[in-house]
Protein backbone atom coordinates (compact mmCIF):
# COMPACT_ATOMS: atom_id res chain seq x y z
CA UNK A 1 0.00 0.00 0.00
CA UNK A 2 1.07 3.55 -0.84
CA UNK A 3 2.78 5.70 2.13
CA UNK A 4 0.57 8.84 2.11
CA UNK A 5 0.99 10.54 5.69
CA UNK A 6 4.53 11.09 6.53
CA UNK A 7 4.74 14.49 8.10
CA UNK A 8 8.28 15.63 6.63
CA UNK A 9 7.38 14.47 2.95
CA UNK A 10 5.32 17.85 2.09
CA UNK A 11 7.88 20.30 2.94
CA UNK A 12 11.22 18.14 1.83
CA UNK A 13 9.38 17.46 -1.19
CA UNK A 14 8.85 21.61 -1.81
CA UNK A 15 12.31 22.50 -1.02
CA UNK A 16 14.14 19.81 -3.78
CA UNK A 17 15.97 21.00 -6.20
CA UNK A 18 14.41 18.14 -8.62
CA UNK A 19 10.98 19.12 -7.82
CA UNK A 20 9.18 21.40 -9.96
CA UNK A 21 6.77 23.68 -7.65
CA UNK A 22 4.47 24.95 -10.26
CA UNK A 23 4.80 22.56 -13.42
CA UNK A 24 1.70 24.10 -15.24
CA UNK A 25 4.27 26.99 -15.76
CA UNK A 26 6.58 24.94 -17.55
CA UNK A 27 3.70 24.04 -20.53
CA UNK A 28 5.51 24.16 -23.83
CA UNK A 29 8.87 25.12 -21.92
CA UNK A 30 10.80 21.68 -20.98
CA UNK A 31 13.71 22.29 -23.11
CA UNK A 32 14.33 25.61 -21.41
CA UNK A 33 13.85 23.08 -17.67
CA UNK A 34 16.53 21.28 -18.97
CA UNK A 35 18.73 23.21 -20.65
CA UNK A 36 18.63 21.44 -23.72
CA UNK A 37 16.81 19.93 -26.98
CA UNK A 38 17.39 16.48 -26.11
CA UNK A 39 13.78 14.34 -25.99
CA UNK A 40 11.25 14.51 -23.22
CA UNK A 41 10.25 10.82 -21.74
CA UNK A 42 8.13 11.01 -18.65
CA UNK A 43 7.27 8.37 -16.40
CA UNK A 44 3.23 8.93 -14.85
CA UNK A 45 3.21 7.17 -11.41
CA UNK A 46 6.37 6.70 -10.58
CA UNK A 47 5.72 5.22 -7.07
CA UNK A 48 9.73 5.78 -5.64
CA UNK A 49 11.86 6.37 -8.39
CA UNK A 50 13.93 3.72 -8.97
CA UNK A 51 12.74 2.91 -12.63
CA UNK A 52 12.86 6.79 -13.73
CA UNK A 53 16.44 7.38 -11.73
CA UNK A 54 17.99 4.52 -13.86
CA UNK A 55 16.68 5.43 -16.81
CA UNK A 56 18.32 8.77 -16.62
CA UNK A 57 21.69 7.12 -15.55
CA UNK A 58 21.38 4.97 -18.93
CA UNK A 59 20.41 7.75 -21.01
CA UNK A 60 22.04 11.09 -20.34
CA UNK A 61 20.88 12.63 -23.73
CA UNK A 62 16.84 11.77 -22.52
CA UNK A 63 15.07 14.32 -20.51
CA UNK A 64 12.93 12.46 -17.98
CA UNK A 65 9.53 13.86 -15.67
CA UNK A 66 8.60 11.56 -12.96
CA UNK A 67 4.92 12.16 -12.13
CA UNK A 68 3.64 11.07 -8.80
CA UNK A 69 0.50 12.00 -6.92
CA UNK A 70 1.45 11.16 -3.32
CA UNK A 71 4.31 13.70 -1.91
CA UNK A 72 4.73 10.76 0.50
CA UNK A 73 5.89 8.76 -2.42
CA UNK A 74 7.27 10.79 -4.13
CA UNK A 75 9.93 11.72 -1.00
CA UNK A 76 11.32 8.40 -1.44
CA UNK A 77 12.59 9.35 -5.15
CA UNK A 78 14.34 12.01 -3.81
CA UNK A 79 15.82 10.37 -1.33
CA UNK A 80 17.09 7.75 -3.55
CA UNK A 81 18.10 10.56 -5.60
CA UNK A 82 20.49 11.77 -2.84
CA UNK A 83 22.52 9.17 -2.76
CA UNK A 84 25.85 8.74 -3.74
CA UNK A 85 24.77 6.85 -7.22
CA UNK A 86 22.09 9.40 -8.25
CA UNK A 87 23.09 12.66 -6.71
CA UNK A 88 24.65 14.07 -10.08
CA UNK A 89 22.23 13.64 -12.38
CA UNK A 90 20.94 16.66 -14.63
CA UNK A 91 18.23 15.12 -16.95
CA UNK A 92 15.73 13.87 -14.43
CA UNK A 93 12.87 16.37 -12.45
CA UNK A 94 9.86 15.54 -10.50
CA UNK A 95 6.70 16.93 -10.45
CA UNK A 96 3.75 16.12 -7.43
CA UNK A 97 0.22 16.27 -9.46
CA UNK A 98 -2.94 14.25 -10.51
CA UNK A 99 -2.38 12.13 -13.92
CA UNK A 100 -5.37 13.81 -15.14
CA UNK A 101 -3.76 17.09 -15.42
CA UNK A 102 -0.96 16.00 -17.68
CA UNK A 103 -2.74 18.18 -20.83
CA UNK A 104 -1.84 21.12 -18.45
CA UNK A 105 1.71 20.39 -17.70
CA UNK A 106 2.73 19.50 -21.10
CA UNK A 107 2.16 21.06 -24.35
CA UNK A 108 0.97 19.45 -27.75
CA UNK A 109 3.77 16.97 -29.25
CA UNK A 110 5.98 17.86 -26.08
CA UNK A 111 6.33 14.86 -24.82
CA UNK A 112 8.43 12.00 -26.87
CA UNK A 113 7.77 8.72 -24.84
CA UNK A 114 5.31 7.73 -21.73
CA UNK A 115 5.71 4.87 -19.30
CA UNK A 116 3.01 3.29 -17.31
CA UNK A 117 4.68 0.83 -14.58
CA UNK A 118 2.50 -1.19 -12.55
CA UNK A 119 -0.43 1.45 -12.53
CA UNK A 120 -3.36 1.22 -9.69
CA UNK A 121 -5.75 -1.18 -11.58
CA UNK A 122 -9.00 0.28 -10.26
CA UNK A 123 -10.47 -3.41 -10.45
CA UNK A 124 -14.07 -2.27 -10.09
CA UNK A 125 -15.77 -1.52 -13.59
CA UNK A 126 -17.04 1.58 -12.71
CA UNK A 127 -13.68 2.86 -11.83
CA UNK A 128 -12.42 1.88 -15.16
CA UNK A 129 -11.87 5.58 -16.54
CA UNK A 130 -9.42 5.88 -14.10
CA UNK A 131 -6.72 2.92 -15.10
CA UNK A 132 -4.06 4.97 -17.20
CA UNK A 133 -4.22 2.90 -19.73
CA UNK A 134 -8.18 3.95 -20.30
CA UNK A 135 -9.28 5.23 -23.62
CA UNK A 136 -10.06 8.59 -21.51
CA UNK A 137 -6.21 8.88 -21.06
CA UNK A 138 -4.78 7.76 -24.26
CA UNK A 139 -6.83 11.00 -25.33
CA UNK A 140 -5.04 12.62 -22.69
CA UNK A 141 -1.75 11.48 -23.89
CA UNK A 142 -2.24 11.68 -27.74
CA UNK A 143 -2.62 15.21 -27.32
CA UNK A 144 0.59 15.88 -25.92
CA UNK A 145 2.72 13.51 -27.80
CA UNK A 146 4.63 13.72 -30.73
CA UNK A 147 3.69 12.22 -34.19
CA UNK A 148 4.27 8.21 -33.70
CA UNK A 149 4.89 9.25 -29.72
CA UNK A 150 5.07 5.63 -27.66
CA UNK A 151 3.56 4.32 -24.50
CA UNK A 152 4.60 1.80 -22.66
CA UNK A 153 3.46 -0.13 -20.27
CA UNK A 154 3.86 -2.97 -17.51
CA UNK A 155 2.31 -5.09 -14.96
CA UNK A 156 1.62 -8.18 -13.09
CA UNK A 157 -2.09 -7.83 -13.37
CA UNK A 158 -3.45 -9.61 -16.39
CA UNK A 159 -7.04 -8.68 -16.33
CA UNK A 160 -5.76 -5.37 -16.38
CA UNK A 161 -3.22 -6.11 -19.62
CA UNK A 162 -6.30 -7.79 -21.43
CA UNK A 163 -8.43 -4.63 -20.93
CA UNK A 164 -5.49 -2.15 -22.14
CA UNK A 165 -4.71 -4.32 -24.88
CA UNK A 166 -8.20 -3.80 -26.23
CA UNK A 167 -8.27 -0.02 -25.27
CA UNK A 168 -5.27 0.63 -27.07
CA UNK A 169 -7.24 -1.06 -29.79
CA UNK A 170 -10.46 0.79 -29.10
CA UNK A 171 -8.41 4.28 -29.36
CA UNK A 172 -7.28 3.65 -32.58
CA UNK A 173 -3.50 3.51 -31.46
CA UNK A 174 -0.84 0.79 -33.34
CA UNK A 175 0.04 -1.46 -31.15
CA UNK A 176 3.65 -2.25 -31.56
CA UNK A 177 4.45 -5.49 -29.79
CA UNK A 178 2.76 -6.96 -26.33
CA UNK A 179 4.01 -10.07 -24.67
CA UNK A 180 2.34 -12.14 -21.28
CA UNK A 181 5.99 -12.92 -19.98
CA UNK A 182 8.36 -10.10 -20.44
CA UNK A 183 11.34 -11.54 -18.82
CA UNK A 184 11.13 -14.65 -21.32
CA UNK A 185 11.09 -12.17 -24.61
CA UNK A 186 14.33 -12.05 -25.63
CA UNK A 187 13.30 -8.87 -27.85
CA UNK A 188 11.43 -7.06 -25.64
CA UNK A 189 13.13 -7.72 -22.69
CA UNK A 190 16.71 -6.50 -23.93
CA UNK A 191 17.35 -3.35 -21.88
CA UNK A 192 14.68 -3.58 -19.46
CA UNK A 193 15.24 -1.86 -16.36
CA UNK A 194 12.73 -2.98 -13.77
CA UNK A 195 10.58 -1.37 -10.87
CA UNK A 196 10.87 -2.53 -6.93
CA UNK A 197 7.61 -3.94 -8.20
CA UNK A 198 8.43 -5.91 -10.91
CA UNK A 199 11.70 -6.63 -8.79
CA UNK A 200 8.98 -7.99 -6.28
CA UNK A 201 6.46 -9.71 -8.19
CA UNK A 202 9.50 -11.84 -10.42
CA UNK A 203 10.70 -13.29 -7.57
CA UNK A 204 7.19 -14.30 -6.40
CA UNK A 205 7.10 -16.11 -10.15
CA UNK A 206 4.22 -13.76 -11.14
CA UNK A 207 4.75 -13.02 -15.13
CA UNK A 208 5.22 -9.23 -16.28
CA UNK A 209 3.23 -7.96 -19.28
CA UNK A 210 4.49 -5.12 -21.41
CA UNK A 211 2.99 -3.42 -24.47
CA UNK A 212 4.28 -0.65 -26.36
CA UNK A 213 1.81 0.99 -28.26
CA UNK A 214 2.30 4.04 -30.91
CA UNK A 215 -0.06 7.22 -31.31
CA UNK A 216 -2.36 7.15 -34.24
Amino acid sequence: MRLRNIPRAEGTVQAHKTVIKRPEDQRGCWRQVFGNKNPLYIEIGMGKGQFILNMAAKYPDINFVGIERYTSVLLRAVEKFDTEEFRELKNVRFVCMDARNVEDVFAPVEVDRIYLNFSDPWPKARHARRRLTSTEFLARYERILVESGHVEFKTDNTELFNFSLEQVKEAGWALESFTYDLHHNEEMNRDNIMTEYEEKFSKKGNPINKLIAVRK
